[in-house]
């Protein structure tokens, strides 16, 4: 089983910055999809980012220009750095990485964004 922690959450001020972490128990370098995702309350999860093996990424319309998907694959890590940040991005941001035959979720982390 395949573990995935997230940290860097918390509270911020509208228009501050945050970086989310989520750090995987096995070598990302052959993941083909990551991903972060958030879920607001009364809400459905919905994706945020997401980077392919390859580079290649995608972003919600709701947060291109102000969040960047990055991963590092020796640290078996990828990344959300959010900029710009706005009370409607406030949620429980989720990760997901997907290999061949194999996909794992981590736990969440809260991001709260309010004055």
């Amino acid at each position: 089983q395949v573990q995935l922690v997230e940290s860097g959450g918390g509270l911020v001020q509208p228009g501050g910055s945050l970086r989310l972490s989520c750090a995987a128990s096995r070598s990302i370098s052959s993941a083909y999809y990551m991903g972060w995702y958030r879920q607001a309350p009364g809400k459905q999860r919905e994706l945020v980012a997401a980077i392919t093996s390859g580079g290649s990424t995608n972003y919600a319309d709701s947060v291109k220009g102000r969040f960047t998907i990055s991963r590092d694959n020796a640290k078996n890590t990828v990344y959300l750095q959010m900029n710009s940040l706005k009370p409607e991005d406030t949620a429980v941001y989720y990760c997901n990485v997907n290999w061949i035959g194999l996909f794992s979720w981590g736990q969440g982390t809260q991001v709260t964004v309010s004055s």
